[in-house]
C-alpha cells in the first residue's frame, strides 16, 4: 500500500503542471481532499455530481500511484466507449504541459482493440474485460470503476474478485440512487460512500452555470384524451414520439433557442432518427449532429468536440450515449424529448448542460410534459412528470 501523508499527498499534487484546453489550472480543494481521502484509505467510492472534475481526481490518483510505484499498472472501467475516448481525451488534456504524456502511457480497450498492453494505464469498458481469466489482472495494484453506478453488478463483482493483488479500489459516480447496481454492492466493492460536493455548492461557487428548468405542459385534445384512457404505458409512448404536432412543437422550440442545444431521446428508430431527419430540414440555419448507440465511438468524440466548439448547433442524441459521462462544456439548452422518471437518467442529463464554458453561465432544461388526464385518470407520461418534477 503506497501510503502517504496529507501534506505529502496535497504537495505532490501541487506540483503537478496540470491543464485545462491548454491553459494552466490547480485542482479544487475538494478534489484534492477526495485524493486523500482515497490514497489513506486505499477503498473510497467518492459521490461527486456532474461538472466536478472526477475525471480530474482520477488522473491525480492515477499520477500519485504511477510515481510512487515504478512497475505496477492500473485499470480504469467505465460503462460505454464514448467514455473510454473521453478519459483519453482528458488525460491528455491534463498533462498538455506535462513532460508525462497520456499516449505514451495509457492503452484504451473496447470491442475489436487488443486486450493487452505494455502500458501502465488501462482504460476498458466493463463488458470488453469481464470474461477474461485471472491472470489478466494480476498486474493491477488499483483499480478505478468510473460512473460505477452503471455497471451491472455481477459482472463488476467479478472483475473486482479477479483483482486480489490491487489494493486500490476507487469507484466514482454522479448519484447513488436508483442506481443499476445496488448501492450496497457498490459499498462492498469500493468501501463507503463519501459525498465529495453538491451540485448548488458548485453553483454557489461558479463551478458551474446557473440551472432554469422549463416544464412546457402540452395539451391534448380531449377526443386524444379518450382513446388514450388506460393504454398500457408502451402504447402511449408509441403514440406520444410518433405524434406529429408533438414533434413539430420540439422542432419550433429546438429552432427557436440561441446557443447549442442538447436533445435527449430513447426510442432510436421509432423517435431519434425521424427527429433528427425532419429537424435537419427545418432547422437549415442551424448545424445538426446525431448520436445513438450505433454511432461509432471515435465519431462519437468527433462530434462532441465540433459541438463543444459551435454556437448554434443543435445534437439530438440518445439518452443511453448522452445522458451519463459525456463531456460538452458548450451545452446552453437541453430539451427531453422522451418521458422519464429515472433518477439517474434525469440528473445525469441535467448534468450535461451544468458545465461551464467561455460563452455562458447558464443552462435552459426544457421538459415536454405530455398531459393526457381524463377526468380522474392520470396517464402514464404526466406520472412521469410528476416523478421528474420531485426529482
Amino acid at each position: 500500500r503506497l501510503v502517504g501523508s496529507e501534506m505529502c499527498i496535497r504537495d505532490s499534487i501541487q506540483s503537478l503542471p496540470l491543464s485545462a484546453g491548454g491553459k494552466p489550472i490547480q485542482p479544487y480543494d475538494y478534489q484534492v481532499e477526495a485524493v486523500q481521502h482515497a490514497l489513506n484509505r486505499s477503498r473510497a467510492l467518492l459521490v461527486s455530481p456532474t461538472g466536478s472534475g472526477k475525471s480530474m481526481m482520477i488522473y491525480l490518483l492515477c499520477r500519485w500511484m504511477l510515481d510512487k510505484n515504478p512497475t505496477g499498472k492500473l485499470l480504469i472501467i467505465v460503462p460505454t466507449t464514448s467514455l473510454v475516448a473521453q478519459m483519453l481525451a482528458d488525460f491528455r488534456d491534463y498533462s498538455k504541459q506535462d513532460s508525462w504524456k497520456a499516449d505514451r502511457n495509457i492503452h484504451t480497450v473496447m470491442s475489436g482493440k487488443d486486450k493487452t498492453s505494455t502500458k501502465r494505464i488501462i482504460i476498458s469498458t466493463w463488458q470488453s474485460i469481464y470474461n477474461q481469466p485471472f491472470t489478466y489482472f494480476d498486474d493491477f495494484m488499483g483499480v478505478f470503476g468510473d460512473e460505477c453506478h452503471l455497471f451491472k453488478a455481477k459482472s463488476l463483482t467479478g472483475i473486482l474478485n479477479k483483482c486480489p493483488g490491487a489494493p486500490y479500489r476507487v469507484g466514482t459516480t454522479g448519484t447513488l440512487d436508483g442506481t443499476k447496481t445496488h448501492k450496497l454492492v457498490l459499498e462492498g466493492l469500493f468501501g463507503p460512500p463519501i459525498r465529495v460536493t453538491s451540485t448548488k455548492n458548485l453553483i454557489d461557487n461558479k463551478v458551474l452555470s446557473n440551472l432554469d428548468i422549463n416544464c412546457i405542459q402540452l395539451k391534448y385534445a380531449k377526443e386524444e384524451c379518450d382513446t388514450m384512457k388506460r393504454k398500457t404505458y408502451q402504447e402511449e409512448i408509441d403514440y406520444i414520439i410518433s405524434h406529429e404536432r408533438r414533434n413539430k412543437v420540439a422542432e419550433k422550440l429546438c429552432a427557436s433557442l440561441k446557443g447549442n442545444t442538447l436533445v435527449l431521446f430513447s426510442q432510436v428508430q421509432k423517435h431519434g432518427l425521424p427527429f433528427f431527419e425532419s429537424i435537419q430540414k427545418t432547422c437549415t440555419d442551424k448545424k445538426c449532429y446525431f448520436i445513438s448507440g450505433m454511432t461509432d465511438a471515435e465519431d462519437r468524440e468527433e462530434i462532441r468536440k465540433i459541438v463543444d466548439k459551435s454556437e448554434n448547433s443543435i445534437l439530438v442524441a440518445s439518452y443511453g450515449t448522452c445522458s451519463t459521462g459525456i463531456n460538452i462544456k458548450n451545452i446552453h439548452n437541453i430539451v427531453f424529448l422522451h418521458p422519464s422518471k429515472s433518477v439517474v437518467r434525469v440528473l445525469q442529463s441535467i448534468g450535461r448542460g451544468l458545465r461551464m464554458s467561455e460563452t455562458k453561465d447558464r443552462v435552459m432544461v426544457f421538459d415536454l410534459v405530455d398531459d393526457l388526464r381524463h377526468k380522474k385518470y392520470r396517464n402514464h407520461a404526466f406520472n412521469h412528470f410528476l416523478e421528474r418534477i420531485k426529482i
